[in-house]
């Protein structure tokens, strides 16, 4: 015979491994919400679209910088499964991009030999380049970090 009874469906948990590190910490997107008017934080958690916004408004005027206060926890933890963790740190890339981007610090700190030089040589390809690296640096380090994991891969003995 067969049972019509309702049964509720299987519950559904985020896996975190053990020793999990996240990408983007919360204590950071603080340190770039102090300027936050300029929409550095909103930058730094992957959100370019918004962060220009912040920019070219102040932070919608202030209140969206106050309100982001509260915001940060729940976007370090959106950016941190979004852009996993690898070899080439989020925090320290970030950190050379703002601070000596247009040295192109943070593109020699990616293995990115070539055009790190070219950023020191021309200042950050005169700001356009580190404009450029502003809204797409998340996505940079999470290919870097792809290519490392995918080539370590293939680096295994075949007995392994």
């Amino acid at each position: 015979m067969v049972s019509y009874a309702y049964t509720s469906p299987p519950q559904f948990v985020k896996y975190v491994p053990v020793g999990y590190v996240r990408s983007h910490s919360p204590f950071l997107g603080y340190v770039f919400w102090i300027v936050g008017f300029t929409g550095a934080h909103r930058f730094y958690f992957g959100k370019p679209l918004t962060g220009a916004l912040w920019f070219f408004t102040f932070g919608l005027f202030g209140i969206g910088w106050l309100v982001d206060a509260f915001l940060i926890p729940a976007m370090a933890r959106e950016a941190s499964y979004r852009f996993p963790p690898g070899s080439v740190d989020y925090h320290l890339a970030w950190l050379l991009l703002y601070f000596t981007g247009w040295l192109g610090l943070h593109r020699l700190y990616q293995g990115k030999i070539i055009t790190g030089l070219v950023f020191l040589f021309t200042f950050g390809l005169f700001g356009i380049g580190w404009l450029y690296d502003v809204c797409t640096l998340n996505e940079q380090i999470a290919d870097v970090n792809q290519f490392r994991r995918v080539a370590l891969s293939f680096a295994k003995p075949a007995y392994y």
